[in-house]
């Protein structure tokens, strides 16, 4: 056991924070990185920390992210360190992230001398949350220096001792948009003087899932959901407002265009007949994650000096949205998975749910990769 990255994990999972709203977070972060003595910069995008061991030997960098945020989750958890924000939870494992990516840095900073290249850990913001923390520090040059970007997730299908990896595309585009349908409130007994904004959304949810089913090929992986709906303040009154917040993944760029066109012509058209009006916002879009085949090969390569051969399994690309995608589309990254999964202790539970949690020995084993990964490549 990693008793550092335990102790920092579980501080973490106790103080969850949303999006770039990160006080308490942050200030462990800064507590730690003064405590070790490495130089930092929160100049990268919002709320956001860039942490450098060897700030002097600029001829070759490698670059570890870890993500920070948590999700708005009630935890149903009964542990010691459960979440003390009502409806905030870790359910994610970006406190594992964290916690990890802390303890690496604190031993590669006590070897420090021995390490020939600079390393450099971005703590990023808002990675469940738009717009895309990542993106903003993309966007202030945070990659303009970093050689190579590597970055793991915590995966509650794989065993605790177990990691997985994938060459290649590894998930899915994320598009995050809301759709808002303006009618005109009546009340119920003139119900012909109004326009009925939640018939208009009902109408585009059961149009929209018949793109989906009819238009997109079986073989095309695609999912569309409607996450949340709000409309109306009485039961007898029209509703003259009614928006809902969707998303969309999908393994192909051309796919996402034509769906998010499509969503855009048939709200216009319901609300057109309807009488109404119709608003599109596009709040997030994430990249699919490109894991370079040539540092994928590395870090397997340092997962099976860890962990052993045998223990070393293929991922299989999946549906899930990360921004670490605007990161190494600027230069050759990998996203590995590290498993956590423990039947015996029933940590068994999926992600972005109010009963996830991790198997705790599993921290040590993504510390000793990042630190395989450095040494072995440093030159």
């Amino acid at each position: 056991m990693n008793e550092y990255a335990q102790k920092i994990r579980r501080e973490l999972h106790r103080n969850p924070e949303i999006g770039f709203d990160l006080p308490k977070t942050l200030a462990t972060l800064r507590r730690e990185l003064d405590e070790v003595g490495v130089e930092y910069t929160e100049k990268f995008g919002k709320s956001g920390i860039v942490a450098t061991i060897n700030p002097e030997k600029s001829h070759f960098t490698i670059g570890i992210r870890a993500d920070m945020d948590a999700l708005p989750i009630l935890e149903k958890n009964d542990v010691p360190y459960k979440s003390q924000c009502d409806g905030k939870m870790h359910a994610c494992g970006h406190d594992a992230h964290t916690a990890i990516a802390l303890a690496t840095l604190k031993e590669l900073n006590e070897m420090r001398d021995e390490i020939s290249c600079r390393v450099k850990f971005i703590f990023q913001p808002a990675e469940e949350y738009a717009p895309s923390g990542a993106k903003l520090m993309a966007e202030d040059g945070v990659m303009k220096d970093i050689d190579v970007i590597v970055a793991l997730h915590v995966e509650p299908s794989i065993d605790a001792g177990k990691v997985g990896v994938i060459s290649g595309y590894r998930n899915a585009t994320s598009d995050g948009f809301t759709l808002t349908f303006r009618g005109k409130s009546a009340h119920v007994a003139e119900q012909q003087h109004g326009t009925d904004a939640i018939m208009m959304a009902v109408r585009a949810y059961t149009d929209l899932e018949f793109v989906i089913a009819k238009e997109i090929s079986a073989r095309e992986p695609i999912i569309f959901n409607v996450g949340s709906i709000h409309g109306g303040v009485a039961n007898n009154v029209i509703c003259d407002e009614c928006s809902m917040f969707c998303t969309l993944r999908t393994h192909t760029d051309e796919t996402a265009e034509y769906v998010l066109n499509k969503v855009k012509k048939i709200c216009e058209a319901i609300a057109e007949t309807a009488g109404g009006s119709f608003e599109y916002e596009h709040k997030k879009h994430y990249p699919v994650v490109y894991n370079d085949p040539t540092v994928t090969e590395l870090i397997r390569a340092a997962a099976a000096a860890v962990v052993g051969e045998e223990n070393v399994i293929e991922s299989r690309r999946g549906m899930g949205g990360e921004d670490f995608s605007y990161f190494a589309n600027e230069k050759p990254g990998t996203m590995f998975h590290l498993g956590i999964r423990s039947e015996e202790r029933g940590i068994v539970h999926k992600l972005h749910t109010d009963l996830f949690d991790l198997e705790e020995e599993a921290l040590d084993v993504g510390v000793k990769i990042f630190k395989k990964f450095v040494l072995d490549n440093m030159k």
